[in-house]
């Protein structure tokens, strides 16, 4: 699991002009934004979520599933009632890449801990994320793997710079 822990942070975004700008306030966005998640708040995962928010997911039997807002903020419901109280939420950030600017994905594994016992599988999260002006980041579009064996994910290792 030492790979895996191995982080791609990236703090920085750029602009169209090339310059750099510190997105400090992103990764506080971020801790917040998995520190709700662990806590089962549903109420401030669907705050972050955008309402124009799209998604993939591919089941662990290759399904495809797209989906949006309103199913998102249904299956968050639907988990979080099932899981609060049995359950530790165990989430990873794999790693945070500024996209364009004012956009950043945050790569997260998730995985659960149900009655004191790990499950040994994750989903892999791609979570896109945007700065909208008045509102702070916004979940706007997710892929998802899920399913994918714990084994697997210890192959993360830091993808290296050119």
């Amino acid at each position: 699991m030492k790979a895996y822990n191995s982080l791609l942070s990236v703090s920085v975004l750029q602009t169209y002009r090339g310059e750099v700008v510190l997105t400090a306030d992103f990764e506080t966005f971020l801790d917040n934004y998995l520190s709700s998640w662990k806590k089962f708040s549903l109420s401030d995962i669907s705050e972050v979520e955008d309402e124009s928010y799209q998604a993939r997911e591919i089941t662990g039997d290759s399904k495809i599933v797209d989906f949006g807002y309103e199913e998102s903020i249904d299956g968050w419901d639907q988990a979080f009632s099932q899981l609060k109280g049995n359950a530790e939420w165990v989430l990873k950030k794999v790693a945070v890449i500024p996209l364009r600017d004012k956009e950043i994905m945050a790569v997260i594994s998730a995985t659960l801990i149900i009655d004191s016992n790990q499950i040994e599988t994750a989903n892999l999260f791609f979570q896109t994320f945007k700065k909208v002006d008045g509102k702070g980041w916004k979940l706007v579009r997710s892929y998802i793997e899920a399913g994918i064996p714990l084994k697997r994910l210890e192959l993360i290792k830091q993808i290296p710079s050119t």
